[in-house]
């Protein structure tokens, strides 16, 4: 058998400071990437310019941020056991809980637009049927007078 001991590790190559730097910016996520951008815009434009040229060349600028892959990662960590098996079921009991009221909240708020949109047609068809029986009257009158 093997242990991870067993193995020599390379040491790490130092990184240039532009390796750290766009790790840096990388770890902050998009808002730092474009923050640095307008800076060097402000400062020395041709550095703005060459930071903008980048972001777009490495597709940096068109992926999802980072702190949202972050959220996500997070958020799958609430569905991994505690090693507590009461707690386990309470959680499991709550979320399945949690996502029927908000299925049932969501098919509320459906027949809630569906009415409201039934209600606004109501009116409009009633609106439409008195305008035609308004522009008879006043046909009627027209010819009356005259």
């Amino acid at each position: 058998m093997t242990h991870a001991a067993d193995f020599e590790t390379a040491p790490a190559r130092p990184q240039s400071w532009f390796a750290r730097a766009e790790t840096w910016l990388d770890d902050k996520g998009k808002g730092a990437w474009i923050a640095a951008m307008v800076l060097g815009f402000i400062f020395v434009w041709p550095v703005g310019l060459a930071i903008l040229f980048y972001m777009i060349w490495s597709k940096r600028m068109f992926n999802k941020s980072s702190c949202r892959s972050n959220r996500s990662h997070r958020n799958h960590a609430a569905f991994n056991s505690s090693g507590n098996s009461a707690f386990d079921a309470y959680k499991a009991e709550t979320l399945r809980r949690l996502e029927d009221e908000q299925g049932s909240f969501e098919a509320f708020l459906e027949r809630l637009r569906a009415a409201k949109d039934k209600a606004e047609f109501d009116q409009f068809m009633d609106d439409r049927s008195k305008a035609p029986a308004e522009m008879t009257q006043t046909d009627m009158d027209e010819k009356t007078d005259a």
